[in-house]
């Protein structure tokens, strides 16, 4: 569940926003960012196991920046489907410079002969881009729902609980998926 983690300041951002002034989730954002990637770079994880954790440091950052010399921006409306924004920016960049941000987080997983395979790489290029689609469709949906039903709370949590439960079911399914072809392909 290295995945979830890497997701958590993100989602107890999302927590404290539907609770708290944006300023403050904003700030708890940074806080809890900073807080996860001096624990996993303590803890031993490479940087390039931490690009959800880097990303979510500089969105808060920014955020955070902005909210409190502005807070009662039109932008405090939108934060949801900002940062989900912000995730399919960091995952569809990730994928554009070729390294996936899911690489390294698998990298931590399996044995070091697997890093070059290019099955494991094409796995990795699809999980992302699973995550990043997840991302934006989540963007999107939501500022959509934001302009034109902005009282449809169920469906704003739906969006986001969606935006995260389906990449998650799809990265724990799809590399069993991979290692089961492999393994017919192998036994053929």
């Amino acid at each position: 569940m290295n995945y979830l983690r890497s997701f958590l300041p993100w989602i107890a951002f999302a927590v404290v926003a539907t609770q708290f002034d944006w300023r403050y989730s904003a700030l708890v954002g940074v806080v809890l960012s900073a807080a996860t990637l001096v624990w996993e770079r303590r803890n031993g994880r490479a940087w390039d196991s931490l690009v959800i954790e880097l990303s979510a440091l500089g969105f808060f950052v920014l955020l955070a920046g902005f909210a409190f010399p502005f807070p009662d921006s039109a932008v405090r409306d939108q934060v949801d489907p900002l940062s989900s924004g912000w995730l399919a920016l960091t995952a569809w960049l990730s994928i554009a410079i070729k390294k996936p941000f899911t690489l390294g987080i698998a990298r931590t997983m399996v044995s070091r002969d697997l890093w070059d395979n290019p099955v494991f790489r094409r796995t990795n290029v699809i999980i992302t881009a699973v995550w990043a689609a997840s991302f934006t469709v989540h963007a999107i949906a939501g500022a959509i729902l934001l302009a034109y039903a902005p009282h449809a709370t169920v469906a704003l949590i739906t969006i986001k609980v969606l935006g995260f439960a389906v990449p998650i079911a799809f990265t724990l399914r799809y590399p069993k998926i991979v290692r089961a072809r492999a393994t017919v392909h192998t036994a053929q």
